[in-house]
């Protein structure tokens, strides 16, 4: 993740200062997460972190994977492995994306901890020991076939809810309408894993009662909810709870993967997920400090933030509460909870499960810089009812708000300081004295506090959006103040004005540099180069230092004479084609995505394979050596020399999103930007040696789709005759990227040619058209490279064979 402004050692709570602890729901280890999961969990509570550290408040944030329970036994079945290996495998992936997206965690962490059992089985022998605890006897679902208690993601029926009748139905809750569920209540369940009818037998469990701690749990939520200034929908969600009656709820289950239940009779059970999970934001605290209880059972001097989507509401206002309270301790309980609603994808729902919408890993893999996913997502944030993702709203705030308002207003200003004396102002940033008495100026200092104060508002009661929609503001009336200043006139007629409109616009490119930063820190970095400042080198908006007064003079915060780095453009526009693409890439489930990325490869392989390149039959004749094989009649005739290779020189790497088996490289081959080539090298080429190599890259192919990315040309690489074996067909180390070069001697050692194939290799000199040209004049000769002694066949699939 993103390195935090933390010290060497863990932050601690400081008294006197506000202390701010932030957690987000722990994402589940059974698949990627896809941008509903983003903006429902991590990124949310990463903006409100990041704004906190912003106003000067001790801030931490937690998270982690949640690990145990059904879903990841589950998915280890269909991947035939251990679930600890599932969990390894999906806390990686998990890592890797929340860094693409610049989520700034203090610690990332796992529920599958040692911390975690401590600390899971110390809280329920607390709940044991102070009576919050019953046994009972339930009915639950038991397959025959595999010989087990279902638990209840093991098992999938129609929704018993009326008006509902959702035929995916999990056993713990009802996906479309939300409603909570035993599996036993589902119509015509069915085991997930064999698809077999499970039948009824009666088991022993542990239950929490939570209609005992009911009176307890009433008196927190009615003060923290007006406190904490809960989102009306936790309100909703929790009242709902309440009204229908609290009843005991069930924490542990017939599984292996989790918690142990300490004691002799459970034995062999595992705790219920949605009992040990929450516990999670404690033992992850407590991998991140040994004095994890300053945080957590400090409710005098910490406040604890927790953001979710709306189907954890009841754990977090419920089950977690009545946790922490039954155990008699004095805990830090949860003062404010930021809810999200769903993100919907075009015509759908996101869905892990069924793999629909587009996903961590999809995202990384579109070019799309990461601060632009991140805004869309924030100004689409579900924050009071569901909201719709769809790829031409993506294009539409990308193209209006960040690259015509923001990005226009800040290069705008930033280049017309950099132009030259006489045009600008040689990179300096002007003085302006008696700012203060220039009227348009003036007023503009009274919007922006204004702004700001509102901005501040906003993000203090966790209105996210708001307070992004505000900030961005400022950048609306920044492009106002310039057009009404007319400051490209005011240059040469009035040069004080200009030098005051000029400074205070640097001002608030500065200022809004700051304010986005929780919400676009990579933006906002690039911002501070091109300013040439220090990165993290914000405006202060602390309130222990009363900074929040200055904004209304924004000339003030750049120093005259301060000279400013080479202005680039921010963002890049977003096209028709390039909608279009990615809504046919991203369509369907990723099931479906895959069969077609498949067929469509195999098409392609086909395609390559029927194609043949040849040289004229005069030169062929001239260059074929004595006693070699003639040449078959082909259908197709490419004259050699109309291929176009030259010396490429691999500027960026990375594996297929969808083909294990290929890589996708930006080429630079001399020309204004680089090309996109899709090669099937990865099992034999490490990705490190690929990086910033230099190749040989046949250019005048036609472009091709390999698995939904267009390849626009070929890298040439030589193979052993059984294709064992694979190498990048080198360049001279001297040759320039972009030219055609020479070189010569020989392709093997004679006397290894003569003991394999008893034909004497001639020496040549061989021109880079050469390569390809052996193909038709030297068929079937052997020749030695590293991998062995080979021969040229043919050239198909991106390799000389």
């Amino acid at each position: 993740m993103e390195d935090t402004p933390a010290e060497n050692s863990p932050k601690l709570p400081v008294p006197g200062r506000r202390n701010i602890l932030i957690t987000s729901a722990l994402p589940y280890v059974n698949n990627v997460p896809h941008l509903g999961n983003i903006i429902g969990c991590v990124l949310s509570a990463d903006v409100f972190a990041r704004y906190c550290r912003l106003r000067g408040y001790n801030t931490i944030y937690i998270c982690g994977t949640d690990e145990y329970g059904t879903a990841t036994e589950t998915k280890a079945m269909e991947e035939n492995c251990s679930p600890k290996e599932i969990c390894d495998k999906y806390h990686e992936i998990h890592k890797v994306v929340y860094k693409w997206f610049d989520i700034s965690f203090d610690e990332f962490g796992r529920t599958s901890s040692p911390q975690q059992t401590e600390i899971c089985q110390s809280i329920f022998h607390k709940l044991l020991d102070n009576n919050w605890l019953s046994e009972k006897t339930m009915q639950q679902l038991y397959c025959d076939t595999c010989q087990r208690f279902l638990a209840d993601r093991l098992v999938e029926g129609t929704c018993p809810t009326l008006d509902c009748n959702y035929e995916s139905a999990r056993g713990d809750q009802c996906e479309k309408c939300g409603k909570l569920l035993n599996p036993t209540e589902l119509i015509d369940p069915k085991c997930k894993v064999c698809q077999r009818t499970p039948h009824i037998c009666d088991t022993d469990h542990l239950f929490l009662e939570l209609p005992l701690l009911r009176k307890k749990l009433e008196d927190y939520i009615d003060t923290m909810l007006i406190t904490g200034s809960w989102s009306q929908n936790a309100i909703q969600a929790t009242h709902a709870w309440l009204k229908e009656g609290l009843k005991p709820r069930c924490i542990t289950r017939d599984l292996k993967w989790g918690v142990p239940v300490p004691h002799e009779k459970y034995k062999d059970k595992v705790f219920y997920v949605w009992f040990d999970a929450p516990i999670g934001y404690i033992s992850i605290t407590a991998c991140y400090t040994l004095e994890w209880e300053k945080w957590w059972k400090n409710p005098e001097n910490v406040e604890l933030y927790q953001f979710m989507g709306k189907d954890n509401v009841p754990f977090h206002t419920v089950m977690f509460p009545s946790t922490l309270i039954g155990t008699g301790e004095k805990w830090t309980m949860m003062k404010t909870i930021s809810v999200t609603e769903y993100l919907n994808y075009e015509t759908g729902k996101f869905s892990k499960t069924k793999g629909v919408g587009v996903f961590g890993n999809d995202a990384m893999d579109t070019n799309i810089p990461t601060e632009v996913w991140r805004y869309y997502l924030l100004t689409n944030r579900p924050e009071v009812s569901d909201t719709l993702f769809t790829w031409s709203d993506l294009q539409a705030k990308l193209n209006s708000e960040l690259l015509n308002n923001l990005g226009n207003f800040v290069n705008r200003v930033l280049s017309f300081i950099a132009k030259p004396e006489g045009a600008g102002y040689n990179s300096i940033v002007p003085d302006a004295p008696d700012a203060e008495a220039h009227n348009l100026t003036k007023d503009l200092g009274e919007k922006v506090g204004q702004l700001v104060g509102q901005y501040l508002d906003a993000m203090e009661k966790v209105k996210l959006k708001q307070g992004l929609r505000t900030a961005m503001n400022i950048s609306s009336e920044g492009n106002a103040y310039l057009q009404e200043s007319q400051f490209w006139k005011l240059y040469k007629e009035d040069p004080s004005s200009c030098a005051i409109v000029i400074k205070t616009s640097a001002g608030l490119v500065y200022l809004l540099a700051t304010l986005l930063e929780p919400f676009m820190p990579s933006f906002s970095i690039e911002v501070l180069r091109q300013l040439n400042l220090s990165p993290k080198t914000y405006l202060s908006f602390s309130n222990e230092k009363g900074e929040t007064d200055d904004t209304k003079k924004p000339w003030n915060f750049l120093p005259s004479g301060h000279s400013i780095s080479k202005p680039e453009p921010l963002f890049k526009e977003l096209t028709n084609e390039d909608v279009e693409y990615f809504r046919m890439r991203f369509a369907g489930s990723q099931a479906d995505r895959k069969v077609k990325a498949e067929a469509d490869a195999k098409k392609i392989a086909e395609q390559l394979k029927s194609t043949n390149i040849t040289e004229a039959n005069a030169k062929k004749q001239q260059c074929k050596p004595e006693g070699s094989p003639k040449a078959k009649p082909t259908t197709t005739e490419i004259p050699i020399t109309k291929l176009d290779i030259r010396v490429g020189l691999i500027k960026k790497v990375q594996k297929h999103p969808d083909a294990d088996s290929l890589y996708v490289e930006e080429i630079d081959v001399g020309e204004e930007s680089t090309r996109t080539v899709v090669s099937g090298l990865v099992k034999y080429i490490p990705l490190e040696e690929m990086q910033n190599r230099k190749v040989c890259v046949l250019c005048n192919l036609k472009p091709a789709t390999m698995r939904g990315i267009k390849s626009h040309a070929m890298v040439l690489a030589a193979s052993s005759d059984d294709h064992s074996k694979v190498e990048i067909i080198d360049p001279p180390a001297s040759a320039a990227v972009g030219e055609r070069v020479t070189f010569s001697g020989y392709y093997g050692e004679p006397d290894s040619i003569i003991n394999a194939k008893s034909k004497v290799w001639e020496k040549v000199q061989v021109d880079m058209h050469t390569d390809a040209e052996l193909v038709a004049c030297y068929k079937d000769v052997p020749f030695m490279t590293s991998a062995g002694v080979c021969k040229v066949s043919s050239i198909a699939n991106g390799r000389i064979r």
